[in-house]
């Protein structure tokens, strides 16, 4: 495993003693703001604020809550502002602790808001019995996976813009942001989300990676309604093209800044193809097995039984995930009907297929 070079000290040292980090003025005119979101064991979310001549500019909004919410008004109070004026708010992708806050913040402030295609278009407005095939279409995921009875889909309905309001501008890669006084512009990174994006200013030297490059853990790649088919091909792809970037700082959503875009590249494509070689031979020892079965076969942060209902689910995807990977290298091979069952294609000469994205 390389090492990085942790950067955010004072926000290591926050994320060890399980406590919020300080709001922190990281380059001039460019702060960190940490929002709470819990339940969750990653704890807050990490809002940038940078200073425009009439106001700011967000990367990301945070968690739909209540101390959320005061969380990012205190924040942008002590960066010498006032929530009313944000100007400009970018999303790097449609998860709530990212895109949570920003229809209350419509309530107060009416700023540009931008984000990719890929997950803006998920934004419309939808009917009760169109609500209802969605939550019956993931129900039949689920069914497929093997999973059984007792894990919930965990759907959420996405939060919705206010009626009449669009997102302004769906940026795609290499555009621009067009702040004065800053030279950000758009990376799309795909994976985490079908329209995740990093955001890059090469002058003030940083990047702000939302859940694409985190310093310490994966980021979660599930198949889902809501992504591409293969989205873990997507991400391995998007760390590819990232390992070529300058070394900018790294401003990550989560835990703390670093430095070692390249070395965290490799220990993420690394860990990928050990996971993948991890579920081919799970596969190999278990003919026939479902996803949930390897799910529960293969190794975790923490013992599978202590995941609860909603990380479950979330393995499972990932695995899934993975083992479409699998199929499309021809190491793997799935059965027809539900649920479905893997297996180890007789063709498969090794297990995995060669590296193909570096």
């Amino acid at each position: 495993m390389t090492t990085i070079e942790v950067t955010g000290h004072r926000q290591r040292e926050a994320w060890a003693e399980k406590v919020l980090p300080p709001v922190e003025e990281v380059r001039p005119g460019l702060w960190s703001i940490p929002v709470p979101m819990a339940p969750n064991p990653l704890r807050y979310v990490l809002i940038y604020a940078l200073v425009l001549p009439d106001g700011i500019a967000l990367i990301d909004t945070g968690w739909p809550s209540d101390d959320a919410w005061q969380a990012l008004v205190d924040g942008i109070h002590a960066t010498g502002h006032d929530i009313t004026e944000v100007r400009h708010v970018s999303i790097t992708h449609l998860h709530p602790d990212h895109f949570g806050l920003v229809p209350r913040l419509l309530e107060h402030v009416d700023p540009v808001l931008a984000m990719h295609h890929n997950d803006a278009c998920h934004l419309h407005h939808v009917t009760e019995a169109e609500l209802e095939r969605q939550i019956a279409t993931a129900r039949h995921e689920l069914e497929a996976l093997g999973a059984p009875d007792v894990v919930d889909n965990g759907f959420r309905h996405i939060a919705r813009l206010p009626k009449g309001r669009t997102i302004d501008v769906e940026l795609d890669h290499d555009d621009p942001l067009d702040l004065p006084d800053w030279n950000v512009r758009a990376l799309w990174t795909p994976g985490h989300t079908a329209g995740h994006l990093c955001f890059a200013d090469d002058d003030a030297g940083v990047i702000f990676t939302g859940d694409h490059l985190l310093p310490r853990i994966s980021p979660n790649i599930s198949t889902n309604a809501f992504q591409a088919h293969n989205p873990l091909d997507q991400y391995l792809v998007s760390l590819a093209h990232t390992e070529k970037l300058p070394d900018l700082e790294a401003l990550p959503s989560h835990e703390y800044r670093f430095r070692g875009l390249a070395d965290r590249v490799t220990d993420l494509l690394d860990h990928h193809e050990e996971r993948l070689r991890e579920i081919t031979t799970a596969v190999v020892d278990n003919p026939e097995s479902t996803a949930w079965e390897i799910t529960r076969s293969v190794t975790w942060s923490r013992p599978f039984e202590q995941l609860g209902t909603d990380l479950a689910r979330m393995a499972m995807r990932e695995t899934h995930a993975h083992l479409v990977v699998l199929e499309q290298r021809g190491v793997l091979t799935p059965t027809e009907g539900s649920p479905v069952r893997w297996n180890r294609t007789q063709s498969a000469a090794g297990p995995t297929a060669d590296r193909s994205v570096r």
